[in-house]
């Protein structure tokens, strides 16, 4: 197995404009989650949108390709990169990191791309956290996974993805966004349109389900860091600050 790590990353957001180079702690966030994708060893490389991100990557001797802004998700973007560095297809595993994860621990790629080795079934993988508190069963941001468990405690099958509130004495489990693909499995995926649960919960793993396709859960201890709007940029310059401190 040969696992390329692909961020894929664009200027165009509505809750935080130009996010991926929203500075924190004197580093754009892109170079921030590509520094941390780059300790686990893999190949890494940032498909980006917009020029100015490929520009931010490259001055720091990163790898970066520029993919076409109109691409619909994050998938289709790490889909066409792949096609464009590995045409050849030496690289028969995707990992797709976010860009807006700035403080991502290598480790877990590492273990996306274990999952995939230890569960030959599986097509997808994916990554799941104990949910916090229990505020989070009723917030529609939180992603929670139905996952039969296995019988190690660390991993399990995903059932199902959903925002809508789950009931039962149980935690949930918080789905974080962090996938590896079998690169067959990348481009069935990106070559099916959207499917009707995918549309219904504006969920983009659903339509991997209703394709009858298989998604393996790791099970982690804590959910990292993440950016989607401007309280959350400014938890992140914190944690930066912390870690120079």
């Amino acid at each position: 197995m040969t696992p390329l790590i692909l961020i894929p990353a664009r200027l165009a957001a509505t809750r935080l404009p130009n996010k991926p180079l929203a500075d924190i702690g004197g580093k754009p966030m892109i170079v921030r989650a590509w520094e941390a994708a780059m300790k686990s060893g893999f190949r890494v490389a940032v498909a980006a949108g917009d020029p100015e991100i490929v520009e931010a990557i490259r001055a720091v001797g990163g790898e970066a390709v520029l993919t076409d802004p109109s691409l619909p998700s994050g998938s289709d973007r790490i889909r066409v990169a792949a096609d464009l560095l590995d045409p050849e297809g030496r690289h028969d595993v995707v990992i797709n990191v976010q860009g807006d994860m700035p403080f991502a621990s290598p480790d877990l790629s590492k273990i996306c791309a274990e999952l995939l080795t230890r569960q030959p079934e599986a097509d997808i993988v994916t990554l799941v956290a104990a949910e916090t508190g229990p505020d989070e069963r009723s917030n529609p941001d939180v992603v929670k996974a139905v996952v039969a468990v296995d019988a190690d405690g660390k991993s399990g099958r995903a059932l199902y993805f959903t925002r809508s509130v789950l009931y039962g004495d149980a935690p949930i489990w918080h789905h974080i966004g962090i996938y590896g693909y079998r690169r067959d499995a990348l481009k069935r995926f990106c070559a099916a349109p959207p499917s009707p649960l995918e549309q219904r919960e504006k969920l983009e793993q659903l339509r991997a389900l209703e394709m009858g396709m298989t998604i393996w859960t790791g099970i982690i201890e804590e959910a990292p860091v993440s950016v989607d709007n401007a309280e959350d940029l400014e938890a992140a310059r914190a944690v930066a600050l912390s870690i120079r401190a």
